[in-house]
């Protein structure tokens, strides 16, 4: 891909001598200035001392209240022969063009009728011509706001395994009319002009790791255009002792305004030369002052230096993205609510109403599973099933702390679920599954599935209950076996998928009809006190799976608990698809379990009387029985062990008699080599 493919401004013919020199650097901006440590930490310091920290700066002076012309051409201003390497370069000190009349995200497609896709012949190929309208189809993928920000927030902990060690979500301003903005801002690897390239076009992916939760090469394009209507660029990367700077803009404005068939996308390139200290323009002239007259005309910054200065934060490398002209609501807010509440972002208007009764109704409303809706820091405190400890997001100026939703279970089970596809296995999952701590008087319910350590779906409600069966029963699972959709908020719908869908269905009402005399629910189904004798008896003492080992909410219970895909061995497995027909495993017995790091005993409520007193001797029976055989195994283990230290005791006197054999072997030899020299 080159670089006449992706920017393709104007002609050559329409283009003037320009002199062109190396861009001076200011003070701060690369070279010696570069120091990548000290860079990252003030930065963080300034984003999470400031309550509304602002990365874009810029005086009422430079705001004007005259239209910019849609009809001025970039040629009118490179024929005048400035260079855009000094204060006399290129600059627009107007605002920006009018944005299409409706902000509206569901009512923003409406562009000029009969225009479709073209088809161009160069150098004897044909090329079909992406029209700008496809930017806006392409981002109805996300129907939510917050769907579209951790699109963005995955390019960022992809970059972990490249050094990056924070995210910033904050908000920012439009120096032209002070509008808010969304800046998200990395400390990754950064990327250079090729790469560049490749994230503003559609179709490309670099992301081979297995890890990585990017894949289709399309989440910038459609998350960004989700967000706001023009986003712009800000990338700096060093390889090989070869540092680049490049600035991409994908601009709905832009291409509306101006009639574009096509989409276009105005980047310009810098690599900074050592010897000299300063940047010099990649690509060629005439192409670099083409897009840079673009990126003037119809970016938040008006000059060459204004761009350059975004660079003074990012550090040594890394990367940072503005979106501005952000989408409205049906009411005329901004879609994104800064205002609200100044250490978070939350959705306008979005704020949801639970039905219950009054006395329980706060509970309801404050509940992470109602939250998490229009709430963006407690949407990005559930977004990953692991977070490092190196690594932050920090929103709003404050670190976003890590919420485990399988701390929030009272009851715990794990069930292990093994998909099957033509005979063979395809995966294994364990589900942490059980009641919400607050339950019964809350309604919640679903299953929280991560794919890739990356949340898909939220409190997915498999389950419409009757005569609330299955109220607050919640699960936790990763399903890395079946492949989530485009907009990361849904999953494809394969066959794998539905019996995934009809086994947490199933779980979800074993669990309630064993489990809901805990809650003060009456027991529909009564406990056959017997064991299948193919069955391993069900564990009497659980521990909570712990799938957020490294964040730093639950950090400390990292030795304790380890890691959840070997917390419970095919062998060792209690919980498995319950029958009807008599194969009825033991219910869930009285224990200790780990909650917060601490062990504390958990006292179930016994509604129901005789049947949960049966039920309970039988466990302890059960667990009488366990106990039993792992004393007889801790014993066979011993006299195993002591075999073991009796034989290698016989083997150390062995060695020993053989040392000593040849250390007299040895010392006859000298005594021999002795009387011969004599």
């Amino acid at each position: 891909m080159t670089l006449t493919d992706i920017v393709d401004l104007s002609s050559d013919d329409e283009l003037g001598e320009v002199d062109v020199k190396p861009v001076k650097l200011e003070p701060g901006i690369v070279g010696r200035k570069l120091q990548q440590n000290e860079n990252n930490k003030a930065l963080l310091a300034k984003h999470q001392k400031s309550k509304t920290p602002c990365a874009i700066r810029e005086s009422e002076e430079n705001r004007s209240s005259n239209a910019l012309s849609t009809g001025h051409s970039s040629s009118s201003i490179l024929d005048q022969g400035q260079s855009p390497v000094d204060d006399t370069g290129l600059s627009y000190t107007s605002p920006l063009s009018p944005a299409p009349l409706c902000r509206q995200f569901w009512k923003a497609g409406n562009y000029n009728d009969g225009i479709g896709s073209k088809v161009t012949i160069q150098n004897g190929k044909n090329y079909l011509h992406v029209h700008p309208m496809f930017l806006h189809s392409n981002a109805t993928s996300h129907k939510w706001a917050f769907g579209a920000i951790a699109e963005l927030l995955d390019n960022a902990v992809d970059e972990i395994q490249n050094g990056a060690t924070f995210v910033i979500v904050d908000k920012t301003s439009n120096p032209r009319d002070g509008s808010p903005a969304l800046l998200i801002q990395d400390n990754g690897s950064g990327m250079d002009p090729e790469a560049m390239r490749r994230c503003m076009s559609f179709g490309f992916s670099d992301k081979k790791s297995k890890s990585a939760i990017g894949q289709y090469g399309n989440g910038f394009k459609t998350s960004t255009m989700r967000l706001g209507e023009d986003v712009i660029v800000f990338s700096r990367h060093q390889d090989k002792r070869v540092l680049t700077q490049s600035i991409g803009l994908l601009s709905y404005t832009f291409l509306a305004r101006t009639g574009h068939d096509r989409i276009v996308v105005p980047m310009v390139d810098y690599e900074f030369n050592t010897s000299t200290e300063t940047l010099e323009i990649m690509h060629g002239t005439e192409h670099f002052m083409s897009n840079l007259s673009m990126l003037l005309q119809w970016s938040p910054y008006s000059t060459e230096a204004d761009l350059l200065k975004q660079f003074n934060d990012i550090g040594a490398h890394g990367t940072k993205v503005i979106i501005y002209n952000l989408w409205f609501n049906e009411d005329g807010n901004v879609e994104l609510d800064f205002d609200t509440d100044p250490e978070d972002i939350r959705i306008s208007g979005d704020t949801k109403k639970v039905n219950a009764s009054s006395k329980w109704k706060t509970v309801n409303e404050e509940h992470i599973a109602n939250r998490f809706h229009y709430s963006l820091r407690v949407y990005l405190s559930i977004l990953y099933l692991r977070i490092p400890e190196t690594f932050q997001i920090v929103l709003r100026g404050r670190v976003v702390e890590h919420h485990n939703i399988a701390n929030d279970l009272k009851f715990p089970e794990f069930i292990l679920y093994k998909p099957q596809m033509g005979g063979s296995v395809e995966g294994q999952v364990i589900t942490t599954i059980g009641f919400l701590k607050e339950a019964p008087h809350v309604s919640f319910h679903g299953f929280n599935v991560y794919h890739k350590n990356r949340l898909i779906l939220p409190f997915w409600q498999v389950v419409s209950y009757l005569d609330s069966r299955g109220r607050g029963v919640v699960g936790v699972l990763e399903a890395n076996f079946v492949e989530p959709s485009h907009n990361k908020q849904d999953f494809e719908k394969t066959s794998l998928f539905q019996k995934l869908e009809a086994r947490l269905k199933e779980m979800t009402w074993e669990y309630w009809d064993y489990h809901c005399g805990l809650i003060g629910y009456q027991v529909k189904k009564k406990l056959i006190p017997q064991v299948s004798s193919n069955r391993t008896p069900h564990s009497g003492v659980q521990q909570p799976v712990t799938l957020g080992q490294s964040s730093p909410a639950v950090g400390s219970k990292k030795a304790a608990l380890g890691r959840f895909e070997q917390l419970i061995p095919d062998s060792q497995v209690g919980r498995m698809k319950r029958k009807e027909n008599g194969d009825i495993p033991p219910v869930k017995t009285v224990k200790a379990k780990l909650i917060d790091g601490k062990s504390q005993n958990v006292q179930l409520v016994n509604p129901t009387g005789s049947q949960l007193k049966d039920a309970e001797a039988v466990n302890l029976m059960q667990e009488n029985k366990k106990l039993r055989a792992k004393c007889l195994e801790y014993e066979r283990r011993g006299e195993e062990l002591n075999l073991k230290v009796t034989r290698l005791r016989s083997e150390i006197k062995e060695l020993n008699d053989e040392y000593s054999r040849m250390m007299s072997e040895l010392e006859s030899l000298e005594t021999v080599k002795e009387e011969s020299g004599v």
